[in-house]
C-alpha cells in the first residue's frame, strides 16, 4: 500500500472513530463519496489500523461462561444472573426470562409454559408495552391440588395472557391421578385434549426444571407414604413438565410417569424454541440431564449453577 493511501487511511478512522463524524460528514470532509469512506473504514480493520475491542466482562461479566455453556450444550442462547439468596435468585431468574421472552415473542404465536414458583415470577416480571391480541398462551401441565394456587399452571397462563393482553386457555385437570387408567379417560376428553393438543403447537415454550424428588413436595403431596418408591429410584436426577428423567434426560419407566398429566417430553422436543429456566447446586444433575437429552434450547441460570455445569 502506498504512503498517501494509508494516511487516508487512517484519516478517514480518526475522523469516523475518534471525532465521532458520521460517514456522509467524512464523506463531504474529505471529497469522496459515503460508500467509498464505508470501504475505507472496512479496509482500515483488515490493515490492522483499526482494532476493534468488545470489553464484554465490564459490561457483562458472565459472557464467557454462557459461550463456554452454549458450546458445551450445543445451546442457542445460555443467559447467567448473579448468584444471590434463593428468593431473590428466582426473583432475578423471572425478570431475565420475562425479559428474554418479550424479545422473541411474536403476535400470533402459541407460547407454552409449565408451573411452579419460578415460573410465577416470570408471569410477575411481565410488563410489555408490546400487546400481543392474536398469540395465545397455554399451560403444558396440569394444576397441583389447592397449595400455592398462584403457582398453578393455569394462575400463571392467566397472569401472562392478561400483562400482553393475549388471548389465553386452561387445562382443567390435577397433575396427578389415582392411576394410568384415569388419566387416559381424562385426556380423552374434547375440552382437555383440545388444550393439550394446542399446547403441543406451541411456537415456544418456557419450562423449569426440578430437583430430585426427594426434595419435590409436589411428590409428598401426591403419593404421600407411597413416595418412597419414588424417591428412592436412583435412576432419577430431576423432572421437566414434572415427568422424571435419567442422566441422559430420558423419561424414566415408572409409576408417576404414568399418571402424570402433563406434555409428553417427545411432544416438548418438537417445540421450535424450549426455553429452561432453574438454579441451584441441587438442580445441576437435572439441569445437565435436560441438555444432554436435547429438551432445551436455551437456559436461563445463575452464575454458580452455570459454573457448576462445564465442570
Amino acid at each position: 500500500m502506498f504512503i498517501q493511501d494509508r494516511r487516508i487511511l487512517i484519516k478517514v478512522a480518526q475522523m469516523y472513530y475518534e471525532e465521532g463524524a458520521t460517514q456522509s460528514e467524512v464523506a463531504k470532509k474529505i471529497g469522496i463519496s459515503r460508500s467509498l469512506v464505508s470501504k475505507l473504514l472496512t479496509k482500515a480493520r483488515e490493515e490492522g489500523i483499526v482494532e476493534i475491542i468488545i470489553h464484554e466482562t465490564r459490561v457483562h461479566q458472565f459472557r464467557n461462561l454462557e459461550r463456554k455453556i452454549e458450546r458445551l450444550y450445543d445451546l442457542r442462547d445460555v443467559v447467567c444472573i448473579e448468584s444471590v439468596g434463593l428468593e431473590t435468585s428466582k426473583k432475578q431468574l423471572g425478570e431475565a426470562t420475562s425479559e428474554y421472552l418479550q424479545r422473541v415473542i411474536r403476535d400470533g404465536q402459541i407460547i407454552g409454559l409449565s408451573s411452579g414458583t419460578t415460573l410465577n415470577e416470570v408471569a410477575k416480571a411481565i410488563n410489555s408495552v408490546q400487546l400481543l391480541p392474536t398469540a395465545t398462551i397455554v399451560p403444558l401441565v396440569g394444576g397441583m391440588g389447592n397449595e400455592r394456587v398462584d403457582i398453578h399452571s393455569n394462575s400463571i397462563v392467566s397472569k401472562i395472557g392478561n400483562a400482553l393482553q393475549a388471548k389465553y386457555e386452561l387445562l382443567h385437570v390435577p397433575v396427578m391421578v389415582d392411576t394410568k387408567e384415569a388419566k387416559e379417560v381424562l385426556i380423552r376428553q374434547p375440552s382437555i385434549r383440545t388444550t393439550l393438543d394446542l399446547a403441543e403447537q406451541s411456537q415456544i415454550a418456557i419450562v423449569g426444571i426440578g430437583g430430585r424428588p426427594e426434595d419435590s413436595t409436589m411428590v409428598k403431596s401426591y403419593l404421600g407414604l407411597d413416595h418412597q418408591q419414588i424417591t428412592s429410584d436412583n435412576e432419577i436426577v430431576g423432572d421437566i413438565c414434572y415427568n422424571f428423567i435419567n442422566k441422559f434426560g430420558k423419561q424414566v419407566e415408572n409409576a408417576w410417569n404414568d399418571r402424570v398429566i402433563a406434555i409428553e417430553l417427545e411432544k416438548l422436543k418438537a417445540i421450535p424454541l424450549v426455553i429452561g429456566v432453574a438454579s441451584g447446586l441441587e438442580k445441576v444433575s437435572a439441569i445437565k440431564a435436560a441438555l444432554e437429552g436435547g429438551l432445551i434450547h436455551v437456559l436461563i441460570t445463575d452464575g454458580v449453577t452455570g459454573s457448576a455445569l462445564v465442570e
